[in-house]
């Protein structure tokens, strides 16, 4: 109990507080909330104007900037006019600008661009008052003056300035075009060149008419940068910027501050209003009316006058009257804001000028006929002459513009004529095309001023279509008298219902982009038409079905069209704004018998229009007729809009219908918020929910949901489209869970299960369907309203008395079990519940529909229960408990899962744990059982045999293997229903839990302590080592946790509303993000090891629960004791994986707990799992943490107290903790000899206090082993040296074979590890030779090798492991070959590890000798199963050596000695070294030189390069020498008749030989009759292959050859290549004729003619010669015939182009044979002479 209180203050309250929520793609659930409806924006940049400098400063400037897109070929924002003119120049001003506002003072501007393009940039065109003559004369002072010249051009420049100020007093008004520049956008923001400083592209002096010519001059730029254009020497400095927020002190393009300042010295930025190049789909969201008039020419030509200086003056007019000219234009930089009239001059002097400039105006809200542009015209005289008056403006006539054209705004090209005389009376009442008689015209009313209006209004569509509907929907609200006017058209009032409908249906013929523009506007008044009776004409018009069919069509097209957005849902993202932000009921009518109120419906309106005298409006009618009053009737009868549309939903036909349900996401959710609004002004106090609606309105809901279901299958099964199937399926579950928040839950219900019952049998659709309906904030609410918790026995640990006396009856343990099933009753009671964990169950027993039903299912219940872990109404103890018995089923559902799911998914660790018994990863059992597997050989075969990747026998399916993601996010909901659900029940259900489902239930807890061990990719050490320290060591991180859980003040506003907001919350995190910050990286160090200590403790507290049911008992039934196994097996697996420190001190206490209350049974029984139990404890008592240690020493010491005292068996104990030292000190390479040193002292001084521990000597035996680790340390580097080490260790525990054998499998490791998998599995062949002995001597069965004889046809170095006998140890005596290799199974098992790695090394036929010492075992055991598999192994390896033949690679030896001093041991001493094939000399040279480099520095070390043998007495002693050689397998004649393969020439070799070259005279080379050869063989004192791969030199012989058997010898080597290369079965072309030149080309330097010539050119005169001469002879009879085979082969193998070189070859081939006869034919007389000479007879 006091390990269970402590764990409670460990324990943190929200276990899904700390789990990634990764799966976006599947949380279905989550609505997306639609983007607040905002002004559209595209990329904005704002342009700061910071100097505009030129070589002279004499007058005023003024620039303007704009945006134009040349690939469009249009501009596409309006004008920034700026100001940077000093004080000076201002005030050169003043007389035409006497004040200035704020707001025109900007330097600053905001472009915004929707469509990016490398096309568009940003002119700046630069103006200058107007003065006399050509823009070229004007710019020659700035061109050739300079003000740094100021002496020489000073009174140049003063008489400039003066004529400047001149100018600007008189001509002020007037501008004209100076100079541009243009500044590509992209290519500044590409480079991140925030300053732009322009210096050279000042272009001035032709001027640039037009917006044509501009962008002509841009494409000229563009394609030819330095195109020579004219150039004014001066300097633009912009600073651009991407903006993301508002800057302060910004205003709206209409002069409407967004950010208000209070201080006025802030200058402003103006936001610029976009023109974009193409479409733009985003609803008008604020009030702009603005029109831009684009003055464009004026043609004087055929007028005879001297009217050239011609300037505009436009005013907008609201009358006729000079005061109707309304302040609307907006005005230039340092002016007021808004001016009554704008003058504009030409760019150039001219009767027909062109003009450039642009002017924005606002118009008024209301227009009538009345308004107009009015344009005079003007000749201004730049000189004023003497005799003139002091006005510069000569009148010339005047034109002008209606706004309206039958009430449409007018925009467009206009070409209008030009009055010469005043205008006439009412002349804006029509257009100036309209000649009226007594007016004089230009030209005979001859059109001659072109210009451009363009409108950017949220208030005139601009669309034929749209205009028509918004005119008549004004007209049947009252808004106008009839007849209606319709452009041209006059529409009385009995035709308006007809015209209506027209025109209604019309909408969906509009252009897509004014109809998004005015979509919300549009939406209303259609919502309107349907809700609100229409009387029209004394007739009632039904405009509610054509108004429903044309949102429908609306509502189709937005989402057919590709151009607009959707969300993930499929939902139109204009149409899910409207609805959520914007939508709101219609009007009501207002009651028409409300006492003096004016009707404000339209049929009111029309009712009242009618009663009216016809003459005089004003005159009230007479009383009212029947028909009056028939239609206040139907006025006032009430209409709901939601039942409106509802009924229109149910009466459609058609497409109409179609459409309606394919998008019946927007149809169900207007009906919710019509349904909201309505309930909100409903008295909520006085009318409960079930008569919120009418019964009517209720039929049509049921009919819509029953019409949609059987849609979802139509076009499931007729149209096969999935997708959209998919998506009306969760517009209904949202519908429904809309619903259960306004209506009856017993009506929606009902509306589930009649949905459910005709739901197509697609199991994902279901379950999404569910998942929606299941995070309702309501869910659990009706959920926990029917439960019923099942009160809990008093005792959960009845006595053996209590429980004979049948107090607890089976049918109470029944209705126990049946808590945790998926009954029928469960069903009835938790009905959403029911379904989904249905749903669950179903979709783990499925096999064809893959991962994604898997992971759908499990992802809804791991969110449901994310979002009861996080909901702050789920805070308290109580209601966890009560949820969490919701949730019961879903623990039985899991258990019965792990038969056929594969929960380890990824997890290669654990997954290499289950594969162990189908021999995946061979040396994978071994080395568990080195670090103390937790699951035993037995157990391994017993449970996951039966889930195994072939087959699962209870089931009879394949096994499906989960995802890791999925896996954990099934594992989780098992824990938190575990961790959260009342104890007294988990342990009453453990009691009564068969003992098949309790083994299911521990296995299933040993997975989840793999699948939340705590697993973090560290990018540096030092991160590692920081984390370490923050999760390891005591509360650090955990108390940060802890802190932050004990704030639960805080923590509910955080995780308020997460439970329908999960995208809020704060660990949502994106983990596959490569680049992640030291910061996220703690976080999620910290968040991980969070994880894996709640999840592990919830497991620890499982496991407790089980285990205290069974302390009660007096007496272990067998059934226990399996119980309390298969517990320790779970904790000691927890050990194996990374743990927090929090963790492993519980851990550990349970343990010791174990060990008191079942000490018998491990130390007795379960001796395997104490072996595992002293390794791990062990292993940490290496730890580097202190807390880690003190809890490992204190248990390591209760298990020897405890075996000592209460058990028999002591010297098993000490057995197996010697072993796990031994296998800790060999395997683990990051082991921490300096920590365990101490844990020792520990357990001594523990000891010492003990009087009975003092007799036993295990702690000093450990300390023993420890100092082969410091030998280790040294040589961790040296993998020779080091494999020396760990066989001398080895073989010191020749009598004891648990060591040896624990020894034998470290250094099996070590090779794995270097992949040395001959070496590797010749250590398993000796540890199955120890095996062997010792089984010999135990029992004697026949199909058991008879001890390590056996085993010499695998390797003769076996022979080795029968030195230990019977009459030096006695097997089972004091805890001797007690592990569990020293039996059947472990002899097997080792074997067959050893035939998997040597088929990884190539090895093939030593696995046949192998599986001929395992099969008689199996054949023993009628493991016909197993046979099979042995066979097809048989079968590969066979195959393998017919395949690869000759192509098999073996290993390459070296001969390496060490001389000197420093090399200690090893001075004097020479080595084989067998290192993998294909290793060339200079590899292992340079690892040599450079480990032992390191050793002993560079100046120390000498590589002594050739093969002679070496004098000590030449050596320097104080610096060490290496020599390395080449060696190659030796063979005697005999050997060879027994050695035929490849393979037998590469195994189980003993000796070598290398050649030494050598002359009299001591040079190792020189001419070939004086070329010497010694021929070295080295014996070794092992076989290769063996345990290591380098073995001592035991013998050495030599031998000499005279350069006559030199040149035998070469030449048999020559000859037998040559016969190689010929006789191949595919002969390699290249190789052959390779062979060829060096044996008959004409210039092989001593070739094989040298040689003859040496040798055999003359009998030599030492008769002891004679044989070599002759074998000689004989060689090069046999080469030359090897050659002529050779050339004729190769005349088959060459191709066209070689014939050439084929003749040359025959032609050398036939020289070399000539210059060979004369030779080759001479005999020595002497060698042919007979022995015995023959004695003659008579006869």
């Amino acid at each position: 109990l006091s390990c269970e209180i402590l764990r409670l203050l460990f324990k943190l309250t929200f276990l899904f507080f700390f789990f990634a929520f990764v799966f976006q793609e599947d949380a279905v659930e989550i609505r997306p909330i639609p983007d607040c409806p905002k002004e559209h924006t595209g990329e904005r940049i704002l342009v700061r104007c910071q100097a505009i400098k030129f070589e002279i400063d004499i007058e005023p400037i003024f620039a303007t900037m704009a945006l134009y897109d040349l690939k469009e070929k249009k501009k596409i924002s309006e004008n920034f006019y700026c100001d940077l003119n000093s004080e000076q120049f201002k005030n050169f001003l003043k007389p035409h600008t006497p004040h200035m506002d704020h707001s025109t003072l900007a330097r600053s501007a905001i472009f915004s661009i929707t469509y990016p393009s490398p096309d568009i940039f940003l002119v700046m065109k630069i103006d200058k008052v107007l003065q006399q003559g050509e823009i070229s004369d004007c710019a020659d002072p700035y061109v050739n003056l300079r003000e740094s010249d100021s002496a020489k051009n000073k009174d140049k420049l003063d008489k400039l300035r003066a004529q400047a100020e001149a100018f600007c007093h008189r001509l002020g008004r007037y501008r004209m075009p100076f100079a541009w520049a243009a500044i590509n956008v992209m290519e500044v923001i590409s480079t991140a060149a925030l300053d732009v400083t322009d210096s050279d592209s000042l272009k001035g002096g032709s001027a640039v008419k037009n917006d044509e010519d501009l962008l002509k001059y841009l494409a000229d730029i563009k394609k030819t940068p330095q195109r020579r254009i004219k150039t004014i020497p001066g300097c633009i400095k912009l600073d651009m910027s991407p903006v993301h927020d508002t800057p302060m002190g910004c205003l709206s393009t209409e002069l409407i501050p967004l950010i208000p300042v209070a201080e006025k010295n802030i200058r402003p930025i103006k936001e610029v209003l976009e023109f974009p190049s193409n479409e733009v789909y985003v609803p008008h969201n604020i009030y702009r009316n603005l029109i831009y008039v684009y003055p464009q020419r004026l043609n004087f030509v055929n007028r005879l006058t001297s009217a050239r200086n011609i300037t505009i003056k436009i005013q907008f007019m609201s009358g006729e009257d000079p005061s109707c000219s309304l302040p609307v234009k907006f005005s230039l930089s340092c002016s007021p804001n808004f001016l009554t009239s704008r003058a504009f001059h030409p760019p150039s002097p001219h009767r027909s000028p062109d003009f450039y400039e642009e002017v924005k105006l606002v118009l008024p809200a209301r227009l009538t006929d009345r308004h107009h542009l009015l344009f005079t015209f003007y000749h201004i005289s730049c000189q004023q002459k003497q005799n003139q008056s002091a006005s510069c403006e000569t009148l010339i006539g005047y034109s002008w513009l209606p706004i309206l054209n039958s009430d449409r705004l007018q925009t467009g090209q206009f070409c209008l004529p030009i009055v010469l005389e005043r205008l006439p009376l009412n002349y804006s009442l029509h257009t100036p095309e309209v000649q009226v008689p007594p007016v004089k015209w230009m030209e005979s009313h001859k059109g001659l001023f072109n210009l451009e209006v363009q409108a950017v209004s949220s208030v005139h569509t601009q669309d034929n279509h749209l205009q028509r509907f918004f005119t008549l929907c004004h007209a049947l609200e009252g808004g106008a008298t009839f007849p209606v006017r319709v452009r041209e058209e006059k529409i009385p009032e009995n035709k308006l219902e007809h015209e209506l409908k027209l025109s209604i249906i019309s909408l969906s013929s509009s252009s897509l982009e004014p109809l998004v523009l005015f979509l919300y506007r549009v939406l209303d008044k259609l919502f309107t038409l349907i809700m609100q009776p229409m009387v029209i004409a004394g007739q009632t018009a039904n405009l509610a079905q054509i108004a429903f069919e044309s949102v429908v069509s609306i509502v189709n097209s937005l989402h057919s069209s590709q151009e607009l957005v959707r969300d993930q849902q499929g939902r139109n993202s204009l149409l899910a704004t409207y609805l959520y932000w914007v939508f709101r009921l219609p009007d009501p009518p207002r009651d028409v018998q409300s006492a003096g109120a004016a009707p404000a419906t339209v049929g009111n309106m029309l009712l009242q229009s009618r009663v009216r005298s016809s003459s005089n409006p004003d005159i009230p009618a007479p009383s009212t007729s029947a028909e009056d009053a028939e239609v206040r009737n139907i006025l006032a009868a009430k209409v709901l809009f939601h039942e409106e549309l509802a009924l229109q939903m149910v009466v459609s036909t058609g497409v109409c219908r179609e459409n309606a349900y394919k998008y019946a996401w927007f149809f169900f959710e207007l009906l919710v918020k019509s349904m909201a609004q309505h309930v909100s002004q409903l008295d909520k106090h006085n009318v409960p929910r079930r008569s919120r609606f009418s019964d009517r309105f209720k039929d049509d809901i049921t009919t819509i949901v029953s019409v949609v279901t059987a849609e979802i299958g139509t076009i499931l099964v007729k149209q096969q489209k999935l997708e959209q199937a998919e998506k009306v399926n969760i517009s209904l579950a949202f519908f429904l869970y809309d619903l259960m928040s306004l209506m009856d839950r017993g009506f929606v219900f009902q509306l589930m299960s009649a949905k459910g019952v005709a739901m197509p049998t697609l199991i994902s659709m279901r379950l999404e369907f569910l998942r929606i309906l299941c995070s309702h904030e309501h869910y659990l609410n009706l959920s926990l309203f029917f439960s019923s918790p099942a009160s809990a026995p008093a005792s959960p640990c009845p006595s053996i008395s209590s429980q004979s006396s049948g107090s607890c009856s089976f049918q109470e343990q029944q209705r126990i079990l049946a808590l945790f099933e998926l009954s029928p009753e469960f069903k009835q009671q938790h009905y959403l519940t029911g379904l989904l964990l249905t749903e669950l169950s179903a979709a783990l027993d499925m096999e064809s529909e893959g991962y994604d039903i898997f992971s759908k299912a499990i992802n809804a219940i791991f969110s449901l229960l994310c979002s009861h872990d996080l909901d702050h109404r789920c805070i308290k103890t109580d209601v966890r408990a009560k949820v969490a018995a919701l949730y019961l089923p879903l623990v039985g559902i899991i258990i019965d899962s792990t038969n056929y799911l594969d929960f380890t998914g990824n997890d290669t660790r654990f997954h290499s744990i289950k594969s162990t018994f189908i021999y995946i990863a061979p040396l994978l059992s071994v080395a568990m059982a080195i670090a103390g597997n937790p699951f035993n050989t037995n157990f391994l075969h017993k449970v996951y045999v039966s889930v195994s990747l072939l087959s699962c026998s209870q089931h009879g399916k394949s096994i499906a293997t989960l995802p890791a993601d999925t896996s954990r996010h099934l594992l989780v909901c098992f824990l938190w229903v575990m961790k959260n659900a009342d104890r007294s029940l988990i342990q009453r259900w453990t009691v009564d839990m068969p003992p098949s489902q309790l083994n299911k239930l521990l296995e299933l807890l040993t997975i989840c302590v793999s699948c939340f061990e705590y697993r973090v990719s560290f990018k540096s050490q030092q991160a590692k080592l920081q984390l370490e320290e923050a999760l390891l060591r005591g509360m650090g991180a955990r108390g940060e946790m802890m802190k932050r859980t004990s704030e639960l003040s805080e923590f509910q506003n955080l995780i308020k509303n997460l439970r329908w907001r999960k995208d809020l919350t704060q660990w949502r995190q994106t983990n596959d993000r490569q680049d992640k910050t030291k910061a996220e990286l703690d976080q999620e160090a910290l968040i991980s090891g969070n994880l894996a200590t709640e999840t592990n403790l919830i497991v620890l507290d499982l496991l407790e629960t089980i285990v205290q049911v069974r302390k009660c008992t007096v007496i272990l039934t067998s059934e226990n004791r399996l119980v309390v196994g298969g517990v320790l097996k779970v904790l000691l697996h927890s050990l194996t994986c990374n743990q927090s420190t929090t963790f492993l001190t519980h851990t550990f206490s349970t343990l010791r707990a174990l060990v008191v209350k079942f000490g018998d049974l491990l130390f007795e029984e379960e001796a395997e799992q104490c072996a595992d139990l002293c390794q791990k404890v062990l292993q940490y008592c290496s730890s580097p943490v202190d807390d880690n240690r003190s809890q490992a020493c204190a248990t390591l010491y209760l298990i020897m107290r405890y075996s000592y005292s209460n058990a028999s068996n002591f010297s098993r104990v000490k057995m197996q903790v010697t072993m796990s030292l031994a296998s800790l000190v060999g395997k683990s390479s990051d082991f921490q000899e300096e920590y365990l040193r101490r844990s020792l002292r520990t357990i001594l001084a523990y000891a010492e206090e003990d009087t009975e521990m003092q007799s036993t000597q295990l702690p000093s035996n450990l300390n023993s082993i420890l100092s082969d680790t410091v030998k280790m340390r040294e040589f961790q580097e040296d993998p020779e040296m080091l494999m020396d080490l760990m066989y001398r260790i080895a073989k010191g525990y020749q009598t004891s074979p648990d060591l040896r054998l624990t020894w034998l499998q470290n250094m099996a490791e070590k090779h794995n590890d270097r992949k040395c998998y001959t070496e590797s599995a010749m250590c398993l062949v000796h540890a199955a030779a120890l095996v062997a002995e010792y089984l010999s001597m135990l029992e004697d069965h026949k199909y058991l090798p008879i001890g390590s004889v056996t085993f010499q046809n695998i390797s003769s170095n076996v022979l080795e492991e029968s030195a230990v006998s019977d009459d030096i140890l006695s097997p089972d005596e004091d805890g001797v070959c007690s592990g569990r290799y020293f039996t059947e199974n472990g002899l097997v098992g080792l074997l067959e590890q050893a035939a998997e790695l040597f088929s990884n090394g190539g090895l093939y036929e030593a696995v046949n000798e192998v599986y001929k010492i395992i099969i008689p075992i199996l054949e023993a055991r009628r493991d016909f199963r197993k046979l099979a598999s042995t066979h097809d192994k048989l079968q590969r390896a066979f195959d393998n050596i017919i395949q690869r033949g000759p192509k098999r690679m073996f290993g390459t030896y070296f001969r390496v000695g060490f001389y000197g001093a420093k090399f200690g041991d090893l001075d004097e001493r020479e080595f084989i070294y067998k290192e993998p094939g294909i290793t060339h000399l200079p590899e292992i040279s340079h690892r040599l030189e450079n480990f032992y480099c390191q050793c002993f520095g560079e100046d120390t070390l000498v590589m002594i390069k050739d093969s002679t043998p070496v004098d000590r007495r030449q050596l320097n002693p104080n610096k060490a020498y290496i020599q390395v050689t080449f060696v190659e397998p030796y063979f005697d004649d005999y050997e060879m008749k027994d050695r035929l393969t490849n393979f037998e020439k590469n195994f189980n070799l003993r000796r070598f030989m290398y050649t030494t070259p050598f002359t009299k005279s001591g040079r190792p080379r020189g001419e070939l009759n004086e070329q010497f050869k010694r021929k070295t063989i080295l014996t070794t004192m092992h076989a290769f292959p063996y345990v290591k791969t380098r073995i001592n030199v035991i013998q050495k012989e030599e031998f000499d050859l005279t350069p006559i058997e030199v040149a035998i010898e070469d030449m048999q080597k020559k000859t037998r290549e040559l016969a190689v290369a010929t006789h191949r079965e595919q002969p390699d072309a290249k190789m052959l004729q390779m062979l060829l030149q060096g044996s008959v080309g004409a210039t092989v330097n001593q070739g094989p003619l040298e040689v003859a010539q040496v040798f055999l050119n003359e009998i030599p005169a030492d008769p002891k010669l004679f044989r070599h001469h002759n074998k000689l002879r004989l060689c090069f009879k046999e080469f030359i015939m090897r050659c002529g085979e050779a050339v004729e082969k190769n005349k088959h193998l060459i191709t066209s182009d070689q014939k050439e070189y084929q003749q040359e070859l025959k032609k050398n081939y036939n020289r070399l044979r000539e210059s060979l006869r004369p030779m080759l034919e001479r005999k020595i007389p002497e060698l042919y002479k007979p022995i015995i000479r023959p004695r003659l007879e008579n006869r």
